[in-house]
């Protein structure tokens, strides 16, 4: 019988059965065609990668295995994004996962580029038990402070949930957003639940801002996102603020004689 060619070597590794890969790359290691030692050693290397997000993955999970445990049986995560953006809201959101196995590359929002994000917070929507998103506005930003906008974004976010949690895990320092609560330091790196928030509020305060840069076309929402970039600070220093602008927050950035 021939032995299969380069192709159908790598066709067979595209194939083959998790169950049944390392057989198949010690069989093709020993090969004596260089092309087809290429293909296991890229193979072996596919294989140490998936394995060390296996691995990375399951340590997301320890807190919210620990909690569940001791007989937590909803546990949620929060996490903001906008606190420091000039424009626009802040926004939170919670996730309770669910039973589906977590996507590959989840991890803080910040890691992902805008397209990756995108598909992963789809994911997550999709496969999670439940899930919120809230949006508190720039006026009420104005009005009670950065600090009580952001807890009450996570406390509508949470109340939003179709089912309620028992215990939230939110990123950073404890806010008060919940009776039953655990602060993590980089929780969106460390902590599945929390990580999947950081995706979803993320997203959907993205596609907001890019709905508010089309209402007022002259501060380029869509690519700043209201933060205080060079270019943004430039366009506020030129045409003054618009109607979502943060007036508390820009009073610290710009020329007092725009006020």
């Amino acid at each position: 019988m021939a032995r299969p060619t380069v192709a159908e070597c790598r066709e067979l590794l595209a194939a083959c059965a998790p169950g049944e890969l390392d057989a198949l790359i010690e069989r093709l290691s020993g090969d004596d065609r260089a092309g087809v030692r290429a293909l296991a050693d890229a193979a072996c290397r596919r294989r140490a990668a998936a394995r060390a997000e296996g691995e990375r993955l399951d340590g997301l999970l320890k807190l919210e295995r620990s909690l569940s445990a001791g007989g937590t049986l909803v546990v949620a995560g929060v996490d903001e994004v906008g606190r420091g953006a000039l424009a626009g809201p802040v926004t939170a959101a919670a996730v309770v996962l669910g039973d589906a196995p977590l996507p590959a590359g989840l991890n803080d929002s910040k890691r992902l580029t805008p397209a990756r994000r995108s598909q992963m917070a789809a994911l997550l929507r999709d496969g999670c038990r439940a899930w919120a998103v809230a949006h508190v506005s720039h006026e009420a930003v104005d009005a009670i402070g950065i600090a009580r906008a952001t807890r009450q974004a996570m406390q509508e976010a949470l109340a939003a949930l179709e089912v309620a949690a028992d215990h939230v895990i939110v990123d950073g320092l404890p806010i008060g957003a919940h009776a039953s609560e655990t602060a993590v330091v980089k929780g969106d790196s460390k902590v599945a639940c929390v990580a999947a928030a950081s995706i979803v509020a993320k997203v959907a305060r993205d596609d907001l801002m890019a709905r508010l840069g089309e209402r007022h076309p002259g501060w380029d929402f869509a690519v700043n996102k209201g933060y205080g970039t060079p270019e943004h600070l430039a366009r506020v220093a030129e045409q003054g603020p618009c109607p979502v602008h943060r007036r508390s927050f820009l009073r610290n950035v710009i020329e007092p004689k725009l006020w």
